[in-house]
């Protein structure tokens, strides 16, 4: 199972959005809230370059700026229904 980790803010459409598509394919993940997380804020854009959410990172290494659902189901072999 890849490691997923989710930079977002709780009134962010496309973070929730995110969210909502890896719970519906069962993708665990972890959520850092960089509205009230200053040092997580910090660590996103030292990872993305800038200040927009959501930032996913999967593994470690694919860095994906705001919700690119044909990448994200390509990193993390989810079959398109």
């Amino acid at each position: 199972m890849k490691k997923v980790e989710i930079y977002s803010t709780p009134v962010c459409t496309y973070c929730n959005m995110a969210k909502e598509y890896f719970k519906a394919n069962n993708i665990p993940f972890e959520n850092y809230d960089v509205a009230s997380d200053i040092a997580r804020r910090q660590e996103m854009i030292e990872k993305s370059g800038q200040m927009g959410v959501p930032v996913i990172v999967v593994d470690n290494k694919d860095v994906i700026i705001g919700f690119n659902k044909p990448l994200l189901a390509q990193l993390l072999d989810i079959k398109e229904a």
